[in-house]
């Protein structure tokens, strides 16, 4: 399977997708003035303080700002420009800050949509100036796209090693890449990864699911116990009156899902890094799947989250995404995304206690979120050092790498996970300054 994208992906919307996106900036930065839900789930539990008075606005958009500036513009807009395809981080990251920024409830969406409009009709110039430069760093970009399709792939036997030890992960990893060498070798145009995945993150569920089972059947009476003791628990009161609180709003979070659905039925948006790749070679059902094993790494934070602080994520549980994908018109996306929100919103209550009897889930979940960053880290840095010898052989390796290290010796003011492909587009802009100075020549062209 071929993982390199065509050269020159650009950002052709047309009206429906532009005013989507902008519709969408505004009304996300609506709900993050409100408090009633952000992107970050960094930010998330520092809500809860601006909600009951502790804190000031001006301070949580500091934390806001922190928290997200990195990955705005080390992650979200180099993804965007070098697969042509919209993201989370440059989406909602900004309209978190400028919602919370706004001092007025009025201000708010203008400033989203604002930030919409920046995005659908200024993404192009840039992508078109940026290929015309004598080094294309965009285009080499997309040589991310293979360990990042690749790598991503053993988010699972990782997180079984964390959790379960080294036979079990190395079983998973035999199998998995027995799964990677027989989809290439059967189903050529098939993400080689796909079944892989589905098989590892079974695995993983499998096994954590019949650990807790085991546990309570050893541990029946103690665990009955422990629930009456539970119910006189403060953090349950608090719990009660955050599930209360969204649950006021759902019609608003109703609109929500429908427009996060109805963006990603657009086919212009990708969920995460691995996805963008995917929606961006038009390969929608593996794009689904991708997005729909991530949901079980972060359904336990965002619950929890949500239940603690009475703001939930911009995205929900995330489920919106993959139903998205494979929906086959907006319109039936816009109804099913409203009804999958309402759900999780009227569900949190229940998932929270559910997830109180099942501590090896739990667990998993952080093993996931752990692995999937893990993974996820080493092909973006590999995948940068690739995209650096592309447009500039050894010297770019330097550049980059160097401006890699350089933010690590300097206690990382960029986040790991942004900093190469910062770093890419740095030294792309620095390649071009020494050709017109006519001290490089570009390894293409």
């Amino acid at each position: 399977m071929s993982t390199t994208l065509a050269a020159g992906s650009g950002f052709d919307f047309t009206l429906a997708q532009q005013l989507t996106v902008i519709a969408l900036c505004a009304l996300t930065a609506f709900i993050a003035h409100m408090a009633l839900a952000v992107f970050n789930d960094g930010v998330r539990p520092f809500l809860l303080d601006f909600i009951q008075g502790r804190t000031t606005r001006s301070a949580t958009t500091a934390v806001s700002f922190g928290l997200s500036a990195g990955f705005i513009f080390g992650l979200g807009a180099p993804m965007a420009l070098s697969t042509g395809v919209l993201n989370p981080w440059l989406l909602f990251l900004p309209t978190d800050i400028l919602g919370m920024l706004s001092p007025k409830k009025w201000l708010a969406p203008l400033l989203g949509g604002a930030w919409g409009a920046v995005v659908v009709f200024g993404l192009n110039g840039a992508n078109n100036v940026a290929h015309d430069l004598p080094v294309d760093f965009l285009t080499a970009m997309q040589q991310m796209s293979t360990p990042i399709l690749f790598l991503f792939t053993l988010f699972p036997v990782l997180a079984i090693t964390k959790q379960f030890g080294r036979v079990w992960g190395a079983a998973a990893g035999v199998i998995e890449l027995a799964l990677v060498v027989l989809t290439m070798k059967l189903w050529p145009n098939m993400f080689a990864g796909a079944l892989a995945m589905a098989v590892g993150v079974l695995m993983l569920i499998g096994l954590a699911v019949a650990k807790d089972l085991r546990l309570r059947r050893a541990d029946r009476a103690a665990g009955a116990v422990e629930e009456e003791v539970a119910a006189d628990d403060p953090m349950a009161s608090l719990f009660s009156a955050s599930a209360a609180r969204l649950r006021r709003y759902l019609p608003l979070f109703m609109v929500l899902g429908a427009g996060v659905c109805v963006l990603a039925q657009m086919h212009v948006f990708g969920g995460g890094e691995a996805t963008s790749f995917l929606i961006a070679k038009g390969q929608y059902a593996e794009a689904a799947q991708v997005d729909f094993y991530r949901v079980f790494g972060f359904v336990p934070l965002i619950a929890t989250t949500a239940l603690a602080s009475g703001a939930y994520g911009i995205a929900g549980f995330t489920l919106v995404y993959p139903i998205g994908y494979l929906l086959p018109n907006p319109f039936l996306a816009a109804v099913v995304g409203a009804l999958v929100f309402a759900v999780e919103v009227l569900a949190l209550s229940w998932i929270g206690k559910v997830l109180g009897k099942l501590p090896s889930v739990r667990d998993s979940s952080e093993h996931l979120r752990s692995a999937i960053g893990d993974t996820l880290q080493l092909a973006i840095l590999f995948g940068s050092l690739m995209a650096a010898n592309a447009m500039g052989g050894g010297l770019g390796i330097l550049v980059v790498g160097g401006l890699y290290l350089f933010n690590e010796a300097m206690g990382r003011p960029v986040v790991r996970m942004a900093a190469a492909p910062a770093a890419v587009i740095v030294g792309g802009i620095l390649l071009n300054l020494l050709y017109w100075l006519d001290l490089f020549t570009p390894v293409k062209g």
